[in-house]
């Protein structure tokens, strides 16, 4: 495996780690009488204001970077950052955590199916069954069991969710050397801010604050740590490291290593919160990976013969030397 391929795939195990303690966190915040409209919108408010200065140092000036990708910061924003968190939350409200994190994390597979349009060859055996593999694996994390109440403005909401969060890893993918990973993220919290900030100013999605401590690993802390938290690490170094490994790996296998957030999830809830996981769980996460290093052999075998078209539909340039995705 090459640096640069073995460097995108930290970033994405970093970026998954990152989001799957956004839960817990979120949850300590919910617990004490926050709203779902307040974590998302306090998650991205901080996390706009976090990037800002260090954005206007790497455009030192270049106004015409932001004129040239409004477009692409606007799409990214609205889409892969407020409207998937909004989509989300109102499958929660309305079905199980389990069930909605099923749908959004169907966000690979529409990756596949995308990219098999837009090269009109279908996917490898190897991608078919990582595929299949991860989505059990995924099963057993999210440990579906008892009475799963479905509804089906739910599960549109969900599968809203999983669109913008491919659309998430698709334009992470695109290596522009104009938009930087860094201004892309802080542009898109600034995109994404606004737009929760219009939810929430129209009822869509309500702000309610409690200013209280919170329980965190058994111990009694201030709401500002699980604020801090959910800004600081589930959103900025999540979505900073998600667009580096977009770009190192492409949407397809970036998609697929996403996966483990939810066994860091699990684990992040075991920690933080007491929740252990279960037996199952802990083979549906083996499962995951085992998915995963499918999708990933897939990647490395087209690279090593001729380039694979869905890598061209893909827009990522390989970088040089071994094989890879």
């Amino acid at each position: 495996m090459r640096s640069g391929t073995a460097t995108g795939l930290w970033f994405a195990l970093l970026s998954a780690a990152s989001f799957g303690v956004s839960g817990p966190f979120a949850k300590s915040l919910l617990e004490i009488g926050w709203s779902p409209g307040a974590a998302v919108g306090i998650r991205i408010g901080g996390a706009a204001l976090v990037l800002l200065v260090p954005v206007l140092i790497a455009l030192r000036g270049r106004w015409g970077t932001l004129r040239r990708n409004a477009l692409t910061l606007i799409i990214y924003g609205a889409t892969a950052i407020a409207l998937c968190q909004f989509f989300y939350f109102s499958a929660v409200q309305r079905m199980s955590v389990g069930v909605s994190l099923l749908l959004e994390y169907l966000a690979p597979v529409l990756i596949v199916g995308w990219l098999w349009l837009r090269s009109r060859r279908a996917p490898s055996r190897l991608t078919i069954c990582g595929s299949i593999i991860a989505m059990l694996g995924l099963l057993l994390v999210l440990d579906l069991t008892g009475d799963q109440r479905l509804d089906p403005i739910g599960v549109l909401y969900g599968l809203g969710a999983a669109v913008c969060l491919a659309v998430f890893f698709v334009m992470s993918a695109k290596a522009d050397d104009d938009l930087p990973p860094l201004i892309m993220a802080g542009g898109g919290m600034l995109v994404g801010a606004f737009t929760i900030l219009v939810l929430g100013l129209i009822g869509v999605m309500p702000f309610a604050f409690e200013f209280r401590d919170v329980t965190l690993a058994g111990w009694q802390t201030s709401w500002l740590v699980p604020v801090l938290m959910l800004v600081l690490i589930a959103t900025v170094l999540a979505y900073v490291t998600g667009i580096f490994a977009a770009r190192g790996l492409g949407s397809k296998v970036a998609s697929f290593v996403g996966l483990t957030e939810v066994m860091f999830a699990v684990l992040a809830s075991w920690l933080i919160l007491g929740e252990l996981p279960s037996v199952i769980q802990l083979l549906g996460g083996a499962l995951i990976v085992g998915g995963v290093i499918l999708v990933r052999i897939d990647e490395l075998r087209q690279a090593a013969g001729s380039r694979d078209p869905l890598d061209q539909a893909n827009v990522v340039e390989p970088v040089p030397t071994t094989p890879g995705s």
